[in-house]
């Protein structure tokens, strides 16, 4: 079972990979066509895997604001379930290790993800610019503020990237919390666990003028704070 859920991730994800760098080689690609792929993508994985995806508070968000989206990283099904839930157009930060990756690295940069390479500063600073082109546009910008999954469920310390580009750019930070993929796939495991139910909570949203450059230790706190809320005790780190 497990090869076929991976097998089955690989045949998805070349499925709109493909068609996506073809269509950027002859100057086609259009952000339409990467938000419907990336939605069939996604809603694909989950069927297989048979998750149950219950989504709160989603509603309550204005539709047309573009947000640095924040949550806590426990799997790689947090990616599907992110774009299966939201309900708008999102963009994901990812690490440059994801980005080698034949063909979809090419989608992805396509598509217009953002590739960040802490260790390297030139690179990080031009993601960052890229971030804020995306944001300016009307796309959302989801990071996840650990800056990796993590392997024991509880929540890691928070990196200050996507803080800096929220500051910057002066859009609100939108706080979501994922219960549940842990139990589809842990962070470093190969096996696949179907038929899981799956919990994203959306949190009220932050907004990073309200507390300036002065006081990003306190912006970091609050928007923890409102990412552990719904977490369960032993996964609140």
């Amino acid at each position: 079972m497990t090869l076929w859920h991976l097998s089955r991730a690989i045949v998805e994800t070349a499925k709109i990979s493909v068609p996506t760098v073809a269509d950027s080689a002859i100057g086609r690609i259009t952000t339409s066509a990467c938000d419907e792929r990336l939605d069939r993508w996604s809603r694909r994985l989950l069927d297989q895997a048979r998750i149950q995806l219950h989504a709160y508070d989603v509603d309550s968000v204005p539709a047309d604001e573009a947000f640095v989206v924040m949550s806590n990283h426990q799997s790689l099904y947090d990616i599907p379930v992110i774009f299966q839930s939201l309900g708008r157009r999102v963009r994901m930060v990812a690490k440059t290790e994801l980005f080698r990756v034949p063909v979809w690295s090419t989608a992805m940069r396509a598509a217009g993800f953002v590739e960040v390479d802490r260790r390297d500063r030139r690179q990080a600073i031009e993601s960052l610019r890229h971030a804020k082109t995306a944001l300016a546009q009307g796309t959302s910008i989801w990071i996840a503020p650990e800056g990796t999954r993590s392997r024991t469920g509880k929540l890691l310390p928070f990196k200050k990237g996507g803080f800096h580009l929220a500051l910057e750019t002066g859009a609100r930070i939108l706080p979501v919390t994922i219960v549940g993929t842990r139990d589809v796939l842990l962070a470093d495991g190969w096996t696949v666990h179907p038929g899981g139910t799956v919990q994203l909570y959306v949190g009220q949203p932050v907004d990073p003028k309200e507390f300036g450059t002065e006081q990003k230790e306190a912006l970091v706190e609050e928007v923890r704070a409102r990412i552990t809320r719904r977490l369960p005790p032993q996964h609140q780190g």
